[in-house]
């Protein structure tokens, strides 16, 4: 998926190393799900099942041009929440901290919108971030998520009892933003 300076691809064992790298730097730790994978073996582990079930579950690569070539900046994921209400869940957005404040993590949150909803058939997605997490919390709103509610002092994180903010996506919503009709 291509867009508006940004590629989002599926990520591949080769990529191991920098999602790690990502994933475990100071700037990004912190803020990420504990119960998601961080280490080679578990990332590595995400790779192989977002390669062998495509529409269920999905780790992505965020890429930018830079001299001819993609460069890997960030990464994102999804994963089926309701197979029979076709709602995904996504996750795992992380942008290298020297990438941030150009927009990617917005237009990537895009890109994926569409592909779920409109290639894949999703009609809701939805996110959890921490109550802490101020930029995230921007950047869903910013990304065209509805705020739908807190789940207050829901997890242990860091030592301290933290809120959940939930955010839902409807392919109304899309619709109604004029960014297709779909299949």
């Amino acid at each position: 998926m291509e867009g508006n300076g940004v590629r989002l691809r599926r990520a591949e064992p080769a990529d191991c190393a920098f999602l790690v790298r990502l994933l475990e730097s100071d700037e990004v730790e912190p803020f990420m799900a504990a119960v998601r994978p961080h280490d080679a073996e578990g990332v590595l582990s995400e790779i192989e099942r977002s390669l062998a079930e495509p529409e269920e579950f999905g780790r992505f690569v965020v890429e930018v041009a830079d001299d001819g070539r993609w460069r890997p900046v960030g990464a994102l994921s999804f994963e089926v929440a309701n197979r029979r209400s076709r709602i995904a869940h996504l996750g795992g957005l992380a942008i290298d901290p020297d990438f941030r404040g150009r927009g990617l993590a917005d237009r990537s949150a895009r890109l994926l919108q569409r592909h779920l909803i409109f290639d894949l058939g999703y009609h809701r997605l939805q996110l959890e971030v921490y109550g802490f997490n101020e930029r995230a919390i921007r950047h869903a709103e910013r990304a065209g998520f509805v705020l739908e509610g807190v789940k207050r002092r829901a997890y242990r994180r860091h030592g301290d009892w933290v809120d959940g903010v939930l955010f839902a996506l409807l392919r109304e919503d899309l619709e109604e933003r004029g960014e297709g009709t779909g299949p």
